[in-house]
């Protein structure tokens, strides 16, 4: 529902739509199983370049009130090409295109096999992630709306698809934030007729990165049988050198009645990872014993990481349907106690990086190349994860952690969130009710965050986040939740709903700035007392400084690459002195990479503080990123003279 202020506000000024937000409250919560081909499955892409048109800023309702929809775009006006996926803001030279709020229009036609019906086959529309709210229309029938970014978007389509001709798809995308979404934004209307144009109005974040729009992941047309395979629940644990895992099998029918279902079979046989058969199991429910199990591990910590097995999971249909689904499979536990968190029993210690879905042009779409360029130099430094800082990733990335043996930290889009209201925590239960049950069978995911800096330091985040965390919970009690805090220990309220203590904190650079010198005494002060004030795992999720590449002073000074390092080198030391504790799991650096912000006088052309470029060359934080997280591996003899040389050079700190 729209915000009574928002709505108030619209009508007064016409500038949003609020009758058209008004529909656009999420109903699609299950994003489905990832569209994969099976022998009973077939999946087709819809990317590539669709129609596109922008509703117009001051008349946001028109496309609705004229039915867009219903015909191709083409014919009710101008249209532009729109890669997909990307985000649209960057792709054209056209300044109110990049700056847009409101809805923006795509469309595409496509042909269906008669096949489809002859077989009977329900046909599913899945897109990735669209951002913020979307409304999915199929030959003029609106099949799906859903609020919020980052997640999934499915709808059965079989019932409204032509087998004989083109079909249209049409969706509607919302970029506007307020403070009642995840995550949250601000509509400032400007009434000075001095200085304003009529209906003049800017949006504003909290949050320091661009807010992307667009169809941001793949969109795919999938078959199944009438009878499918609808969820899988995977748990693995370990039992000597037995690998276990147990199964939960859900399935989903077409057909109508009060026992639709019928007589549902189910079985699995377990593929190893040279596709050959280790064993099998009967029935929708049970546990499977895998002897002298090959287990998942984190990247360095095997010579074999990121192990996955193959569930082939069949069920069938008193009716004789069949459906089968490849499931990949990691055998891994998770554990976390007062002081340390466990990979299989093990110690591990998190060495990563905040990182951001972005890149030139296409924004925060989904980049194949780009993918496996991030991987390789997460490799390359000798990380072995990273967070999904400030909201969940594309599939195909998290599909990577899993083969790459990459942890992840799994984050919803709750960043930077104030105010802490009723309607505000139903849509973040939802969020994270979601985002579980995407993530919940992935290997790599050791950790979920229900958000990044809220102000937890008011009163209200106590409530707030204890309900949070108790339906992230609630949804897989697995993993150890946690936020992402910034607030002064003694005077923020959500440490106490957590398992584990993250915490942002960039000395000498929002603070001190400049004097290095103060940075391993507060830094080992200050997590120190996080501990002994909570007596959890405590690690730091952010820190690091801004640096301009190729600026270079000596001595160093703000900015520059110089600074940069000897800042990290300063962190390192306390880190080091900090895991002497025995309660300090792991380190952060932001960011992996340069990234695009809003513009404004307190950035050039974007967040600097990557180690690498946004265009992924290294900066010499690269280098001495890669010194610390080899030589904490046990890895280091892999860098040559490099350790030898990082220490010479920067043995005064």
């Amino acid at each position: 529902m729209t915000p009574p202020w928002l709505h108030l506000t619209v009508l007064a000024l016409g500038c949003l739509g609020a009758s058209a937000l008004s529909k656009n409250v999420g109903d699609a919560s299950w994003g489905g199983l990832y569209p994969r081909e099976s022998p009973t499955r077939e999946v087709r892409s819809l990317d590539g370049l669709w129609n596109f048109r922008l509703a117009p800023l001051l008349d946001p309702d028109k496309g609705f009130r004229e039915h867009w929809y219903s015909q191709p775009l083409s014919q009710t006006g101008a249209v532009i090409s729109m890669a997909v996926p990307s985000s649209y803001n960057d792709i054209t030279q056209d300044k109110a295109l990049r700056d847009h709020i409101g809805w923006a229009w795509y469309d595409r036609t496509f042909y269906v096999p008669m096949r489809w019906q002859e077989d009977k086959l329900r046909v599913v529309l899945r897109l990735g992630s669209a951002h913020y709210n979307s409304i999915v229309y199929v030959n003029g029938v609106q099949v799906a709306k859903h609020e919020g970014g980052h997640l999934p978007i499915m709808a059965e389509i079989s019932n409204h698809l032509s087998f004989v001709q083109e079909n249209l798809v049409t969706v509607a995308i919302n970029n506007t934030l307020t403070p009642t979404t995840i995550p949250q934004g601000s509509i400032h209307f400007q009434n000075d007729p001095t200085r304003y144009p009529p209906g003049y109005f800017t949006q504003s974040y909290n949050f320091d990165f661009t807010n992307y729009a667009g169809i941001h992941r793949p969109v795919f047309l999938y078959t199944t049988p009438r009878t499918y395979i609808e969820d899988i629940l995977l748990t693995t644990a370990i039992d000597g050198t037995s690998g276990i895992v147990n199964y939960t099998i859900i399935a989903g029918s077409t057909r109508m009645g009060p026992h639709r279902l019928g007589n549902i079979g189910c079985s699995l046989k377990v593929l190893n990872q040279a596709r050959k058969y280790v064993t099998s199991a009967i029935g929708c429910q049970g546990t499977i014993v895998l002897p002298n199990a090959t287990l998942w591990w984190p990247y360095l910590m095997s010579d074999n990481p990121g192990y996955q097995y193959t569930l082939m999971i069949s069920v069938s249909g008193a009716s004789g349907d069949l459906d089968l689904y490849p499931q990949k499979v990691g055998i891994r536990s998770v554990g976390w106690n007062s002081t340390t968190l466990t990979i299989n029993g093990v110690p591990v210690y998190l060495r990563g990086c905040g990182k951001h879905e972005d890149a030139d042009i296409r924004g925060k779409g989904l980049d194949y190349p780009l993918m496996v360029k991030d991987f390789s130099l997460l490799k390359w430094l000798g990380a072995n994860s990273f967070r999904t800082s400030h909201y969940p990733y594309a599939e195909e990335i998290m599909d990577m952690a899993d083969q790459e043996g990459i942890m992840v930290v799994d984050e919803a889009p709750a960043v930077g969130l104030s105010g802490f209201g009723e309607e505000l925590m139903k849509k973040h239960m939802s969020v994270m009710q979601e985002l579980v049950r995407r993530d919940k069978n992935r290997p790599s995911v050791i950790m979920w965050s229900v958000g990044n800096e809220p102000q937890s330091n008011q009163a209200a985040a106590e409530g707030y986040f204890s309900n949070v965390t108790a339906v992230t919970r609630a949804s897989d009690a697995t993993r150890p939740v946690t936020c992402v805090l910034s607030y002064d220990k003694k005077s923020e309220h959500a440490a106490s709903s957590l398992d584990v203590i993250l915490v942002n904190r960039y000395y000498s650079w929002y603070s001190d700035t400049g004097h290095l010198e103060v940075i391993q005494l507060q830094t080992v002060t200050e997590f120190t007392e996080w501990f002994l004030l909570h007596n959890k795992p405590v690690m730091i999720s952010e820190y690091g400084a801004g640096s301009l590449s190729g600026l270079h002073m000596d001595p160093a000074f703000t900015w520059s690459e110089e600074y940069q390092v000897e800042l990290m080198m300063q962190n390192f030391e306390a880190f080091d002195k900090l895991r002497s504790k025995g309660f300090f799991i792991g380190e952060m650096i932001w960011n992996f990479a340069d990234f695009a912000t809003p513009q404004g006088s307190r950035r050039v052309a974007g967040n600097k503080k990557g180690v690498f470029t946004r265009s992924r060359q290294p900066k010499m934080a690269a280098h001495v990123l890669r010194w610390r997280y080899h030589s904490l591996a046990g890895s280091a003899q892999q860098l040559g003279n490099a350790t030898a040389l990082w220490r010479h050079v920067f043995s005064p700190y």
